[in-house]
């Protein structure tokens, strides 16, 4: 089987797509338009079609936005830059950070906060004796489901496997390699009874670190115990009334879990995508590309503030307080309507 760094086969690749990633999340993708284009007809012309002066007038403007393009590429170098600069800094804080939540370091109260000592309510004795537990039990767990984005991919089932995950680090890949341009994120894993693998890799492939464009992206794969693959269910059919001596029908079906992020979706060759497909495997391909921000640029830096639950709760805040604003304008127009009602009344 393979190494926890072997890359697995099912890899998707959107260099032969073009996908194009504006920003911090998975843009449309560019060949992807193409073949939807030519599954839907060619291009209208209308650009062909319009009066010469307006034509002269969009060259114009498109001369203007590569003027905007040059800036635009500075902005992305030096901001590549100046991450890679405090991504160093943060180091010996993530550092710190794993060895208290593994319980490899104990906190001790004279380094606490000041005040916090006398803040905090004393545990019964006998309740500390019996929770021997070393560290900060399911904190990446706790943290991941804490957040929409990466919550919604864990089922029941990953629970077990993720209680098991000691730490998640994120990391560029070599830029001075012109093919290894990009970042990768590594999940390592204690001992556990699902799977051999210490480390689960997920490896972002970038076209051009100034403009995130996607190449393709590969995932570690996983050497799953004798019936532990969680990616997979086993699916028994009764065989049909009246069949002597048949036996269950056994299938085995993928299923929701969200180890299939370290199997990206895999890109199908021209001839065999028709618009309905491409249409979903761009969605799949924007998912998988905002699950991997998601935990490189919130949930690793923050992740103390996912796991005690304060990292969500602004949303939810804002949430209620714009539910509350379009009740309050509901409830509004509705008493003027009754005092107009009443002063017609009255006159």
């Amino acid at each position: 089987m393979a190494e926890s760094n072997k890359e697995n086969a099912a890899a998707f690749s959107m260099a032969d797509l073009g996908a194009s990633l504006p920003g911090a999340k998975a843009g449309l993708v560019n060949v992807l338009k193409d073949k939807l284009q030519t599954l839907v007809g060619t291009s209208s012309g209308y650009i062909e079609s319009l009066p010469y002066n307006v034509k002269r007038r969009v060259e114009a403007l498109q001369e203007l936005q590569g003027q905007h393009k040059e800036f635009e590429t500075k902005f992305f170098e030096e901001k590549a830059a100046l991450e890679a600069k405090y991504q160093k800094l943060y180091e010996p804080f993530y550092k710190k950070r794993f060895e208290i939540v593994n319980g490899m370091i104990e906190v001790e109260v004279a380094k606490e906060v000041e005040g916090a000592k006398e803040e905090k309510e004393e545990e019964p004795k006998k309740e500390k004796d019996a929770t021997d537990e070393k560290g900060v039990p399911e904190f990446w767990l706790t943290a991941m489901k804490n957040n929409d984005v990466v919550g919604m991919q864990i089922t029941e089932r990953d629970e077990g496997a993720l209680k098991f995950l000691k730490d998640i680090t994120w990391s560029r890949l070599d830029s001075d390699k012109e093919d290894e341009k990009g970042f990768k994120l590594d999940f390592f894993f204690n001992e556990n009874p699902y799977f051999k693998n210490s480390v689960l890799t997920k490896t972002y492939y970038m076209v051009d670190e100034n403009e995130p464009i996607l190449d393709h992206a590969t995932g570690t794969e996983i050497d799953w115990l004798p019936g532990k693959n969680l990616t997979r269910k086993v699916m028994k059919k009764k065989p049909k009334k009246g069949a002597k001596n048949a036996k269950p029908v056994t299938k085995i079906e993928q299923c929701a879990s969200f180890f299939n992020f370290f199997y990206p979706p895999k890109v199908p060759e021209d001839d065999d995508v028709d618009e309905d497909d491409a249409e979903e495997l761009q969605e799949v391909m924007e998912q998988d590309y905002d699950i991997g921000s998601t935990i490189r640029d919130k949930i690793i830096p923050h992740a103390v503030s996912w796991f005690t639950g304060e990292e969500g709760e602004g949303d939810d805040d804002e949430c209620i307080s714009e539910e509350l604003d379009d009740d309050l304008d509901d409830d509004g127009s509705d008493e003027s309507e009754e005092e107009n009602k009443d002063k017609a009344t009255l006159s």
